[in-house]
């Protein structure tokens, strides 16, 4: 009888210890993605970042010095804090830091002086939680944290422990409160983007009694004493050698000292680390499990939920809760105290593309809050934003918000005021900004001529292109909310205002000159200048609302697909009009000819080949950029990561599909990587993605279905997803070359809509 048990306890045994090793959607995230950079090269420009989804306080190591923006490099050796940061991008800066770094031994309080040695192999980097051994000081340093709360937690091998506190430079106060085992101060810095009184107002809380304690500045430590005012000021701790364990609980407001304490209280209160801990990756968990994939390569699964992190950091909350549960924030834009939410740190020139389509069709709870955002900076400070951090920055081009509103509002994300949007990006159109990066820089040459003129405009061509797009935008708002027939019109016929860049006899986007002769001497392979970090190579695709009408500049399907064949055959030339850009060079190191998918101009480039009936050269190159410039490693990116875009383009396509055209409210077939994937929506619905015969090699699309019928069309539409449908692929290692499409089953171009 006993032997009747042996193989129901075998089973069980096997099933439990199978079960313990499955992994949640959080276990394939590795935060180190990206972050093997320097100032000529980039790998993502990417940090590992402690923190909530969209959280307004992220928490690194830093193994740079604290006014270097590159904060984490994987290459370096050693660490020299764990600090507060809100830096979107090196190429922006960060504002509000400040550092935590415990030493042992000698005091040393300088980030020059500070630094420990580190080896990845004792380095763990989750969303949720970091670790590392500060080999030096043989201290184990842990972080977590909430979505405005920092946790550490130091555990020391030596005497002579001190945690030292860098509040840094441009204004600083730091006051020592021992009989409270606390410390408050504030920090005033920040690159650009915020009024005179922006200030991080600061709380630490430590688990431990002090031994002794003082304060510094960037000449001198003073000891015993409890406060310092200074251009740069900073705080040390030290604690007796009994107490090998200290944790600090921390929190920050831009509101006030009294915000700090109140957030802290709510966020963590008297919850242990591990409590923190713990929640902070359920909260994770459930995040990334609005995406469920079934998939056997480990590989895919890493990259695709690593980039789905980095997808879920920006825009980051600017807004803090009040005790009556209130949003309220510091406006960045007026320098005000204001009721309701806000949002910072992005650049819709990158993300517009796919990273806030990812957000309206993931989290749309988040957009809904991000076009309130929106509207809310219109009314604090005048103008929309096209780069924020936090307010107003001098970065790239485009009034790019008109595309987000309009998206949003297409997918039925419409409780904000979206009269009082639309009259922003009408304002945008017509009015002078006090600055050239606030509404639309040459917009009296744009509006008269149909194109920005060059010499007299650096990226001219660039801005006349993208500002077509944005015409198409409000179009398309001013349809969806009704406007009269002759405002419709006029957006209308502004949207094709890109072919005034159009030059026929090259076949590329070209600069003109202000009397309407193309600018000379031209080359395609040109960067800068007219151009936007990037070349007519990259901008003649920028036509993302009409790439029918791009089609019929080109004079037919066969002549536009040759002309995007050839991208990836002409040689990788890239002389300058002026300043070098990085991403030439990570342009070369990819080998795709002058196709630069480390940068975003021509991101959407691959699935352009639906459009002229040739669908298969969509699918194959897709999975072969998928393939070649994605991984989850510290490589893991062929050049910027730019806030979610880059994350963003390869969670579409993984998938199977893209956003081609924000405001369209469709998406565009690729190559879908994995078997099933399931989205679990905020409507309750799910949508599944299934494909039958999706093994290695098998990039073609044969046929498709949704709900069990023959479905044409290449692309599908939010309203169809979010109806909770099944959309099947039945994919093939030979390409589908007998397509019969109808007129309506490609993708939307304004030129099909027109009625001649």
């Amino acid at each position: 009888m006993k032997r009747l048990f042996i193989i129901p306890i075998i089973l069980l045994l096997f099933t439990q210890c199978h079960i313990s090793e499955q992994k949640e959607p959080v276990d394939y995230v590795n935060t180190l993605i990206g972050t093997n950079n320097n100032p000529s090269f980039s790998h993502g420009n990417t940090y590992p970042a402690v923190t909530h989804p969209f959280g307004m306080n992220f928490w690194t190591p830093q193994t740079e010095h604290m006014g270097d923006t590159w904060i984490y490099v994987y290459n370096s050796d050693s660490i020299r804090g764990f600090k507060q940061t809100h830096l979107p991008s090196p190429w922006i800066g960060d504002y509000g830091a400040f550092s935590i770094m415990p030493v042992s031994g000698t005091l040393k309080v300088k980030d020059t002086e500070r630094a420990a040695a580190f080896s990845h192999a004792e380095e763990i980097a989750t969303p949720y939680y970091y670790s590392v051994k500060l080999q030096d000081y043989e201290i184990l340093a842990e972080m977590t944290a909430t979505e405005r709360c920092g946790f550490m937690q130091f555990t020391f091998d030596n005497d002579n422990n001190y945690i030292v506190l860098d509040a840094y430079h441009q204004g600083a106060s730091v006051k020592i409160i021992p009989e409270e085992q606390m410390i408050v101060g504030y920090c005033k810095n920040r690159f650009a983007g915020a009024p005179e009184n922006f200030t991080n107002f600061f709380v630490i809380q430590f688990d431990q009694p002090f031994e002794s304690f003082g304060v510094w500045n960037n000449e001198k430590i003073f000891e015993k004493k409890h406060e310092i005012e200074n251009t740069y000021a900073g705080g040390y701790i030290k604690f007796p050698a009994a107490n090998k364990k200290v944790s600090l609980k921390i929190a920050s407001s831009y509101i006030s000292l009294e915000q700090a304490h109140q957030t802290l209280s709510l966020e963590i209160g008297e919850k242990s680390f591990e409590d923190i801990k713990s929640h902070s990756r359920q909260v994770w968990n459930k995040h990334l499990s609005k995406v469920e994939i079934e998939g056997n390569n480990e590989e895919q699964l890493r990259t695709f939920y690593s980039n789905f992190y980095r997808t879920s950091l920006y825009p980051r909350k600017f807004y803090e809760i009040d005790e009556q549960g209130t949003p309220h924030h510091f406006s960045p834009y007026n320098g005000k105290i204001n009721t309701g939410y806000m949002y910072t740190d992005n650049g819709f020139w990158d993300t517009f593309r796919s990273a806030h389509p990812w957000l309206t069709l993931i989290v749309p709870s988040i957009s809904r809050e991000i076009m309130q955002s929106l509207v809310n900076t219109y009314n604090e400070g005048g103008w929309l934003p096209s780069w924020a951090s936090p307010g107003y920055r001098d970065s790239m081009i485009g009034s790019h918000a008109v595309s987000l509103i309009t998206d949003a509002y297409q997918k039925g994300i419409t409780d904000f005021d979206a009269e009082k949007a639309f009259e922003a990006v009408v304002k945008d159109c017509f009015q002078p900004a006090p600055k050239k990066y606030i509404g639309r820089y040459g917009y009296k040459e744009y509006n008269e001529k149909g194109y920005i003129p060059y010499p007299e405009y650096e990226q001219a061509t660039s801005m006349s292109l993208e500002y077509a797009y944005d015409d198409f935008c409000i179009y398309r708002l001013a349809e969806l909310l009704g406007k009269n027939q002759d405002t419709l019109d006029m957006f209308k016929e502004r949207a094709k205002n890109y072919i005034h860049s159009f030059d026929t006899t090259t076949g590329f986007m070209r600069p003109r000159k202000a009397d309407g002769s193309w600018y000379s001497p031209f080359t395609p392979y040109l960067w800068g200048g007219p151009f936007t970090e990037g070349n007519s190579w990259q901008y003649s695709w920028s036509v993302f609302h009409d790439i029918q009408g791009l089609i019929n500049l080109h004079g037919s399907n066969e002549a536009f697909v040759n002309k995007m064949d050839s991208l990836f055959k002409v040689p990788l030339n890239a002389p300058l009009y002026g300043r070098y850009f990085n991403e030439i060079a990570e342009m070369h190191n990819a080998s795709f000819g002058q196709y630069a998918h480390g940068n975003q101009p021509d991101q959407h480039f691959a699935y352009l080949y639906n459009y002229a009936g040739q669908s298969w050269k969509t699918q194959r190159l897709v999975r072969k950029i998928m393939d070649r410039l994605y991984n989850s490693t510290p490589n893991g990116y062929c050049g910027d990561e730019d806030n979610g875009q880059t994350s963003s383009w390869y969670l579409f396509s993984a998938i199977g599909f893209y956003p081609v055209c924000p405001g369209t409210g469709q998406y565009v077939f690729g190559s879908p990587l994995f078997n099933t994937v399931k989205l679990h929506l905020e409507n309750g619905k799910t949508f599944t993605v299934k494909t039958f015969n999706n093994k290695p090699g098998n990039c073609y699309i044969d046929n498709i279905e949704i709900n069990g019928e023959k479905y044409t069309p290449l692309y599908i539409s939010h309203k169809t997803i979010t109806e909770g449908t099944t959309l099947f692929f039945n994919m093939s290692s030979r390409p589908n070359k007998n397509l019969k499409l109808d007129k309506k089953d490609l993708p939307y171009s304004l030129s099909n809509e027109i009625k001649n």
